[in-house]
């Protein structure tokens, strides 16, 4: 009798237990993305064209630097990469994918400058999130979105368009890519300008 009533006890402190701590523990989130929902393919009207001098900006990195576009004339072309926003599934799936076309932007001496409307430090925890990024990750964030809007593909929402220019080493775009946000793009066919490039 004793240990069928110690038995019991035994069981009723550990559901105690069980309970006590579901209760008391936060619950884990399983989501790392905050999903955009169904967007306007694309919202805005582009400000530049092919042949144009691309406008000129300076935007602070995630690695601490300044970087300024017209530091790469004469010396690199350029791929901006616009994305809307960092957290979301699909920018979360398409920055890691450009290790795909590394070699040919090398090979193209073709500097890749990632832009997006996010402040640094989301972006560092971000970049952090999806792992190493080999090209430089610019925030656009203040003035909220000017260099985007400067480009034309900021967004009425403030998101930015999922957007790729391809500038020649003399500053000059030779191709723009405009993509549907809502989707993720295929590297390789965004990439395919890189022949419009003068190297």
């Amino acid at each position: 009798m004793k240990s069928n009533t110690k038995l019991l006890f035994t069981l009723i402190a550990s559901m105690l237990l069980t309970i006590t701590s579901a209760f008391s523990q936060p619950e884990k989130s399983t989501t790392k993305t905050f999903p955009l929902g169904k967007l306007k393919p694309t919202d805005s009207q582009l400000k530049v064209k092919s042949g144009d001098l691309a406008p000129d900006f300076t935007l602070p990195s995630v690695s601490g630097k300044k970087i300024t576009l017209s530091q790469f004339r004469g010396k690199k072309n350029v791929v901006l990469s616009f994305v809307p926003a960092a957290w979301t599934p699909v920018c979360s799936e398409q920055w890691p994918g450009y290790i795909m076309v590394k070699d040919t932007l090398d090979q193209k001496d073709t500097v890749l400058l990632g832009i997006t409307v996010d402040n640094l430090p989301t972006l560092k925890a971000w970049t952090q999130h999806i792992g190493p990024l080999w090209f430089e990750v610019l925030s656009d964030f203040w003035p909220h979105g000017a260099v985007a809007d400067k480009f034309g593909v900021l967004r009425p929402d403030g998101l930015s368009e999922r957007a790729l220019f391809f500038i020649d080493d003399k500053g000059i775009i030779r191709a723009i890519v405009v993509m549907d946000i809502n989707k993720k793009p295929d590297v390789k066919v965004c990439f395919r300008d890189m022949d419009k490039l003068s190297k």
